[in-house]
């Protein structure tokens, strides 16, 4: 685990800025704002903090924690790593703009099976919209007077023209659909952590549902190639980030050596250097042991108060 990203590599887009913003209909929206720069990064490089980002902020949300406070997180983390791209990851396949409509398999946000790609577009287009023309399986896109977005197009030439859609200023993401998918993550990260760590004391059935619940964790495989790069390199061809963070974090939840634990002080998710690590830093050690040895004095002036 330890070198399996070394010689990988995935591009992804990120804005210096991101806002929230209500619709017409009253639904929360991330999005750039209209200042922001856009940049090109890799999130393979950085795959521990991105998973770990994502399962605290999950913890977050199942921990019912102020929306505000949900929000600045999903913000911070947006400006870190870019917006999930939910657009191209819910769909059959990232090139639904080649069809005629867009198909959905069973998802948490969308109930529809099919929908028009006009109707599904306006999904992730609240405020404003692309000069787009679709007909049938024929479909146009015009970029006019604005440079930055017709370099970035450009520069991800390679990418499915609904996956470059998703990287212009305009597109948008719900915020009840981003904090569902975060707290899906670290509820199978929780999951996993309970079953090993309170498997004696579980029942049968509890074990099973747990299995279950795991066994439903996963997502379409993304592709890759090799490019002769300094060295042979593996490009991995993600369509959406979020497919990178579930393929990251399958590989992160499976690593025995470095696994991810809890801190037992601070119960942020970390990876550990060994698997009998408990604290995230000797910092958290340091305030555990504080805490244990003023608990343990307090105990022990109450117990001779008692006596008295």
């Amino acid at each position: 685990m330890k070198n399996l990203f070394e010689r990988t590599s995935s591009n992804w887009v990120r804005y210096s800025e991101y806002e929230w913003r209500v619709a017409a209909d009253g639904t929360l929206y991330l999005t750039p704002t209209k200042t922001a720069q856009p940049s090109i990064h890799d999130p393979l490089a950085e795959y521990q903090k991105i998973v770990l980002d994502a399962i605290n902020i999950g913890r977050m949300g199942m921990s019912k924690k102020p929306d505000a406070e949900i929000q600045r997180a999903i913000q911070q983390f947006a400006v870190k790593y870019g917006l999930f791209g939910l657009m191209t990851a819910l769909p059959t396949t990232p090139n639904f703009m080649e069809y005629e409509a867009v198909y959905l398999p069973k998802n948490h946000f969308i109930k529809e099976e099919t929908m028009s790609t006009k109707k599904y577009l306006a999904l992730f287009f609240p405020f404003d919209k692309l000069d787009v023309i679709k007909r049938g399986i024929e479909s146009m896109w015009n970029i006019q007077n604005d440079r930055v977005m017709m370099a970035l197009v450009l520069t991800m030439t390679d990418k499915p023209m609904a996956v470059n859609m998703s990287f212009q200023r305009e597109y948008a993401e719900r915020y009840e659909w981003m904090k569902q998918q975060f707290i899906d993550w670290a509820f199978t990260y929780i999951n996993s952590f309970l079953y090993y760590e309170d498997y004696n004391t579980l029942n049968d059935e509890t074990r099973q549902m747990m299995q279950q619940s795991m066994a439903a964790f996963g997502g379409i495989a993304p592709t890759y190639h090799i490019a002769l790069l300094d060295k042979p390199t593996i490009v991995w061809d993600f369509h959406s980030l979020l497919l990178g963070i579930q393929m990251m974090f399958s590989f992160m939840l499976t690593d025995s050596e470095n696994p991810i634990k809890l801190c037992r002080h601070c119960t942020k998710a970390f990876v550990a250097s060994r698997p009998s690590a408990v604290f995230c830093s000797p910092q958290c050690k340091n305030k555990h042991n504080v805490y244990k040895s003023r608990a343990r004095k307090n105990s022990s002036d109450r117990e001779a108060q008692d006596n008295d």
